[in-house]
């Protein structure tokens, strides 16, 4: 598996698995099954009610936990709670997620006003080992330029929605350039957004005698980024393969000439999110 190394020098797995509205047992076997088919990478959070779930997946897949990334990131309204708030929830995690540490923790959403407290109490767990990177999601570039102003630790990652409608270019550009790395959710497009049905993709699908939503991954991953699509069994095999293959440049840039700015909910806008 290819790996990214963050701007602390820990490696993160390309290509994970994500766990967003997956629940209950399906999160549970789901997981493991990502696991067993050889990822070795999973995102959750704690918005998603899924952490114990996705714990005992871990768990149930007999890999060794030390052989895989785990991501979680803190719920909006954790963060307006507090500092206190902050780290119960950190501990709440741990605990649910069966781990004495969390690879990567995330700010999930830039919640004005309660930025600087959940950072610096993130941070906090740095320094006692419980969490080995912290970064943020679904940042601009302001709230980038706000935080770095007192993080003593860097963000190691922005995780934004990015596919070949939203490609994000200028703030996956100012993250590089601020030493940050960049994960892709939602790689595929959300609610009525059918990225993979587009005519373009579908015909560099026939090119390359692969999917669409391999194109999309190759094109994800050829760009330098950190992607998690979501953990469905029939398309494990699938996802893993596309490091076996590569876009022409001429091809890279027809996909990416698909961009529309078009979020695949207008919620999801961290501008005008109703917090």
């Amino acid at each position: 598996m290819t790996t990214i190394r963050l701007n602390n020098g820990f490696e993160i797995p390309q290509i994970g698995v994500g766990t967003w509205t997956l629940l209950g047992e399906t999160a549970r076997q789901n997981v493991r099954l990502a696991l067993e088919a050889g990822f070795r990478h999973i995102d959750t959070a704690q918005a998603y009610g899924n952490e114990a779930e996705v714990g005992q997946g871990i768990v149930d897949s007999g890999v060794s936990r030390h052989d895989i990334f785990l991501t979680t990131k803190v719920a909006t309204n954790i963060m307006r709670e507090g500092c206190e708030a902050v780290g119960r929830s950190i501990d709440e995690s741990l605990s649910k997620l069966k781990t004495d540490y969390i690879d990567l923790l995330l700010i999930h959403w830039p919640v004005k006003d309660c930025v600087k407290d959940t950072w610096q109490t993130m941070e906090e767990y740095v320094k006692k080992g419980k969490v080995h990177s912290i970064g943020v999601s679904n940042f601009n570039r302001h709230h980038l330029d706000e935080l770095l102003c007192y993080a003593t630790f860097r963000p190691v990652i922005n995780q934004i929605e990015v596919h070949p409608l939203m490609t994000q270019e200028e703030n996956i550009a100012y993250n590089r350039q601020s030493g940050i790395q960049v994960e892709a959710w939602g790689p595929f497009g959300q609610g009525d957004i059918d990225v993979v049905g587009h005519p373009v993709l579908q015909s560099l699908a026939q090119k390359y005698q692969k999917t669409a939503s391999q194109i999309v991954l190759r094109w994800i991953v050829q760009r330098g980024l950190i992607t998690i699509p979501r953990a469905k069994p029939n398309h494990f095999a699938e996802n893993l393969e596309i490091m076996s293959f590569t876009l022409s440049g001429e091809d890279m840039a027809l996909v990416s000439s698909l961009n529309q700015d078009l979020r695949s909910n207008v919620l999801n806008d961290p501008e005008t999110f109703p917090w």
